[in-house]
């Protein structure tokens, strides 16, 4: 069958195509799948700009995420059967245990060809059921961006009822985790330079919010808010400009969770005097597991967590999603229609 893929022929936006490719049958152990939806993430513009490897083979279908539904299944495949509705895994072989030094190899829209395109041939064991409740556009945000804010405060930091987590900003990323605290009865404590969105993030179940903007030293005013003690856990997304102060606001013994990059690579980064003297832990997170991704969804169901879309845009429309992540004017996660 035919399917029409997002392709990268070379680093800019400029080289971003819709392409026609022909996608085979699937094998024994294989699942074809219409995807329907995929989210953008951060990681996917910085591929595009050539950012993220500028080694990588060209050309490759980009995308980290999506979600469809199952049209056909190999001979030997037991996961799944026509008509399920899956998400993809961001990697292809990370079903359970530790991140290993061969994991990132299975990474869709880097090492392998990706999810932005309208059907793909999946291995069984790159599939997740998705929750029924959720629609197509809410589920692609699920397999990178809701993964990383449950495998930083769930599966690393063990985040408990009455613990303090504090947000960084309020893209996909972080407002997954604002939902997953709260899930967990914990206080948290939202980041923005907007105050609208700021506003939005209350709405969501923020306890407290600080502009960064107004409150250049926000480590204090997140110190003045826990009684000088500081946050239990810090869902870093900045990078190094924002380091110095997440790991000031961070309490002893805290987790800052190193997510993103978004300030950039280049700064002071975390003083290893505060690290050692403050006992932080100190976690780096990229994604996260297949049985990672399942307890996310059996805890998701319970508390009928709604992923937080700002826009979806059609698949033909992929450039200007791209514009919209690189203003950064973005609540929530940003979409593409495969449909």
């Amino acid at each position: 069958m035919q399917a029409h893929s997002l392709r990268l022929n070379a680093f800019g936006l400029d080289n971003v195509a819709l392409t026609p490719t022909e996608v085979a049958a699937p094998g024994p152990h294989e699942v074809l799948v219409e995807l329907r939806a995929a989210s953008l993430n951060y990681r996917d513009l910085m591929v595009v700009l050539g950012h993220y490897n500028p080694k990588m083979e060209l050309p490759r279908t980009i995308g980290s995420d999506a979600a469809g539904t199952v049209t056909a299944v190999g001979s030997a495949v037991t996961r799944f059967k026509p008509g399920d509705r899956v998400a993809s895994l961001f990697f292809q072989d990370w079903l359970d245990g530790p991140f290993t030094p061969t994991t990132g190899k299975s990474a869709l829209g880097g090492p392998i060809d990706g999810a932005f395109t309208t059907a793909r041939l999946f291995s069984e064991d790159g599939l997740i059921h998705i929750p029924t409740y959720l629609t197509d556009e809410q589920a692609a945000t699920l397999p990178c961006a809701a993964l990383t804010a449950w495998n930083a405060l769930v599966e690393k930091g063990n985040l408990h009822a009455g613990q303090t987590v504090l947000v960084l900003g309020t893209g996909g990323v972080s407002l997954f985790a604002l939902q997953i605290a709260k899930l967990h009865g914990a206080r948290v404590i939202v980041t923005s330079s907007s105050d609208e969105k700021l506003q939005r993030a209350r709405a969501l179940g923020a306890d407290d919010t600080i502009n960064y903007r107004t409150t250049p030293a926000w480590d204090k005013a997140v110190k003045d808010l826990t009684s000088g003690l500081g946050a239990d856990h810090v869902v870093e997304v900045g990078g190094a400009n924002t380091c110095p102060l997440s790991a000031s606001a961070a309490a002893f013994n805290g987790h800052i969770h190193v997510i993103g990059v978004l300030s950039g690579t280049d700064g002071p980064g975390i003083d290893p005097r505060q690290a050692l003297v403050k006992a932080l832990n100190i976690h780096g997170i990229y994604v996260g597991s297949r049985a990672m991704f399942a307890r996310m969804n059996a805890a998701f169901i319970v508390g009928k967590t709604q992923p937080v879309i700002d826009r979806v845009f059609p698949l033909t429309d992929a450039r200007a999603a791209f514009e919209h992540v690189q203003t950064g004017s973005h609540f929530g996660k940003i979409v593409l229609s495969l449909r």
